[in-house]
């Protein structure tokens, strides 16, 4: 196992914080065996940073680390919520702040890996004072949408924000209501908000890596594949389970996880078996186009391709160069 690492001395001589590690990518990029290198060759911990990993009793349609793996590379801030329990950033910036602490009070390094852009985003940014909701204006909003549809309002959206716009996918209708909410009670865009939050900083400096596979064509072929392969191991009958609960439905938010959606529209008759899966792939692939826009926004990130012969060599010499405090 790597040796305990202890508060190091950076490159003028000063005894300073080890850097915390991200590690990004879309989905079916690799992010986890990577991770699980890094823990073997380095005294790192790992943070989940996957807003459905959180759920208890979702592990195949998430590809949840199974037992073997979180046995070598346990992960911190997996199955801590029931999927009929509400999480949010904010709540995530929280944990995981903790968890930094402890990782860091044990000599170790935290290594948070997952595809939940907006929470790297707010661990590293904050979350801006937003107006709180209001009933009258989200009823409006609804009442519009069903008469001209969600793409009507996403396109407002697009004028009034189009930073926002281009994040949120016109299939997303919370996420449209709330941009629109808050531009319309507080007159500014909710990306600008955004921007101006102010927060504390991190307690120590970052090492940003973003994996990826080298060509568009290949993370699709990766992503259907794994689609495939979830089905193959259950992901129909996990969400068949948590169908005949009876405390959830379609609107919760661990409901509305890519995959999870178009299934339970299955389970609710409103689709084929193959609808479903061809839709669930298509969301797929737009959910992970979505992923790398917010990645490609990132400032000083480390690319590498996931299909790379030494991705993982490569990976590692660059961290131990951060660590050593050589860029």
């Amino acid at each position: 196992m790597p040796a305990r690492l202890n508060r190091y001395t950076g490159a003028m001589g000063k005894d300073i914080q080890p850097p915390a590690i991200f590690l990004m990518g879309p989905t079916a990029s690799g992010k986890t065996a990577l991770a699980v290198e890094l823990v073997r060759q380095l005294p790192c911990e790992i943070i989940s940073v996957d807003s459905a990993m959180i759920y208890r009793g979702m592990d195949v349609g998430t590809a949840k680390p199974g037992a073997d793996i979180l046995k070598l590379a346990p992960h911190r801030l997996i199955d801590i919520r029931d999927p009929a329990e509400s999480y949010s950033a904010g709540r995530f910036r929280e944990d995981a702040l903790q968890a930094m602490g402890e990782i860091y009070a044990q000599g170790k390094i935290p290594l948070l890996v997952g595809g939940t852009m907006l929470y790297f985003h707010v661990l590293q940014h904050g979350l801006a004072e937003l107006p709180s909701a209001d009933a009258r204006l989200r009823a409006e909003l609804e009442a519009r949408a069903a008469v001209q549809g969600w793409a009507a309002l996403h396109a407002e959206l697009a004028a009034a924000d189009p930073v926002s716009a281009a994040r949120i996918n016109v299939n997303d209708p919370q996420r449209i209501q709330r941009a629109l909410e808050v531009y319309y009670l507080s007159g500014r865009p909710l990306s600008e908000l955004h921007s101006a939050a102010r927060v504390k900083p991190l307690p120590g400096a970052l090492v940003k890596l973003a994996i990826a596979p080298s060509t568009r064509a290949l993370l699709h072929a990766r992503i259907q594949q794994r689609f495939q392969d979830m089905l193959a191991a259950g992901f129909l009958q996990e969400v068949s389970r948590l169908h005949g609960r009876g405390d959830l439905t379609a609107a919760h938010g661990s409901m509305r996880s890519v995959g999870y959606r178009q299934l339970w529209e299955h389970l609710d008759g409103a689709l084929s078996l193959e609808a479903a899966v061809q839709n669930g792939i298509v969301a797929t692939r737009r959910f992970a186009k979505r992923q790398l826009t917010w990645l490609r926004a990132e400032t000083d990130v480390h690319w590498f391709h996931s299909d790379a012969p030494e991705v993982a060599p490569e990976v590692l010499a660059l961290v131990r160069r951060r660590l050593a405090g050589r860029s």
